[in-house]
């Protein structure tokens, strides 16, 4: 059982970062800011989610992976907030899209 766990965190890790890089891509190579955002955003919470599910199966007990859930879940509300924010101020200093 160990071996299959550690396979299914090396597998759900690598996917995490290569969700991570497209993001980082999406943020330099996007033509506009609200483009860029939503790249980043999307990239970065499916990203850490896979890290977070890959993460599941090494931790040591239910409270660590109690733990690694409550800290995706802040993580996805504050990328939430956070995007909300910058578009509005986005949108205030450009004016809305046609």
């Amino acid at each position: 059982m160990s071996l299959l766990a550690d396979i299914v965190t090396v597998v759900a890790v690598c996917a995490g970062a290569l969700f991570f890089l497209a993001g980082t891509v999406g943020l330099l190579r996007l033509p506009d800011s609200l483009s860029r955002l939503h790249a980043l955003t999307k990239a970065d919470n499916l990203g850490l989610g896979l890290i977070v599910l890959g993460l599941l199966p090494q931790a040591g007990s239910f409270l660590a992976a109690l733990k690694l859930v409550a800290v995706w879940g802040l993580v996805q509300l504050s990328g939430v907030t956070v995007a909300q924010v910058v578009a509005a101020a986005l949108r205030r200093r450009d004016g809305p899209r046609p």
